[in-house]
């Protein structure tokens, strides 16, 4: 059995081939280009195989999985695409299935990221704050497959507006661009930059003249000391706190895995994350709430389209020791 999985980014659109047990066969990845739909097809071509089972799409969104259509922030040409119908005309009689990028970044971690447990809850920080939960070893998608969007829990009733429409929203605090914005609204100056001249909020955050302010440079500052971006990190990881506390009281899990971007910046954000959740925690079944980095880096949403497909072949994956480093080529 040969699945193909495809992680759909905002930058970049990545494809592998794994077996059954989630081995990672091949892998590559094209930036979007000017034809998204054209980098799609050259992509699926170039991983087209005989013996291919099923087809798993991880995606960024919004997603719509009743009408499998996505509407990619960072991909205008995408508004209500459907996404599926359009690989299964590229891959004819193959089984296709579709899930929001956090979804699949969840179910790879479960199946592949080796951390031995039932049932998690996935974040990934980054750009935007997205989300996925397993729950009995299966991911639970919703009526249109948003569940687990943690970057939309209202964390701030009378915080900043949100793009989605809402206001105080955890991506609002917690997104990469959101943590640069809130530290040069305090003062802080990045390395070498004079001011900030522009500001692209809602795709890339502020702009110097040498470019975005990224939250690596955000993460550079506090690694050296800088008060305020480490005020930043800290800020985010007490709404993530909060967010995560919300959601394990509803649905009582115990294991959170971040990834993403901003989530690389490590101990940044993991460490003062988990002191505000011992600080907020109230009921004793919140109290012993573990939160580790993403096994898999950039990979998990591969594993997890690939487990995706797997469920879409009535086999249900069972976690496994974590996946091999895969080739980069």
């Amino acid at each position: 059995m040969t699945l193909l999985a495809l992680d759909i980014g905002g930058t970049k659109f990545a494809a592998a081939h794994l077996d059954a047990d989630g081995t990672l066969l091949r892998r590559a990845e094209r930036p979007i280009g000017p034809s998204p739909s054209g980098t799609l097809a050259a992509l699926v071509a170039d991983f087209h195989d005989p013996g291919l089972t099923a087809i798993g799409i991880g995606t960024a969104g919004p997603v719509d999985v009743r009408a499998e259509t996505v509407s990619p922030v960072n991909i205008p040409q995408w508004r209500d695409f459907p996404l599926a119908g359009a690989v299964r005309r590229l891959v004819p009689g193959v089984e296709v299935v579709l899930a929001g990028d956090g979804q699949c970044m969840a179910l790879g971690e479960w199946w592949r990221g080796g951390h031995g447990v039932d049932s998690l809850l996935g974040i990934v920080v980054s750009t935007g704050v997205g989300g996925g939960l397993i729950l009995g070893g299966r991911p639970v998608l919703g009526g249109t497959g948003n569940a687990g969007h943690i970057g939309h829990v209202i964390v701030d009733r009378d915080g900043e507006p949100c793009p989605c429409g809402a206001r105080g929203c955890l991506e609002t605090l917690a997104s990469g661009p959101a943590m640069v914005r809130w530290a040069l609204a305090n003062g802080w100056t990045p390395a070498g930059d004079l001011a900030v001249t522009a500001d692209n909020a809602a795709v890339q955050g502020p702009v110097t003249a040498r470019g975005p302010v990224t939250a690596k440079d955000l993460a550079d500052a506090a690694r050296a000391g800088d008060a305020i971006p480490l005020a930043a990190f800290e800020r985010a990881a007490d709404a993530l706190a909060v967010a995560v506390l919300n959601t394990a009281a509803v649905v009582d899990l115990h294991d959170v895995v971040i990834g993403g971007g901003v989530a690389a910046a490590g101990g940044l954000l993991i460490d003062p994350l988990r002191e505000h959740l011992a600080k907020h925690a109230g009921m004793d079944f919140l109290r012993h709430i573990t939160v580790s980095p993403t096994a898999l880096s950039r990979d998990a949403g591969l594993y997890g389209a690939a487990a995706l497909a797997l469920l879409a072949t009535g086999v249900t994956p069972r976690p496994t020791a974590r996946g091999p480093a895969p080739d980069p080529s």
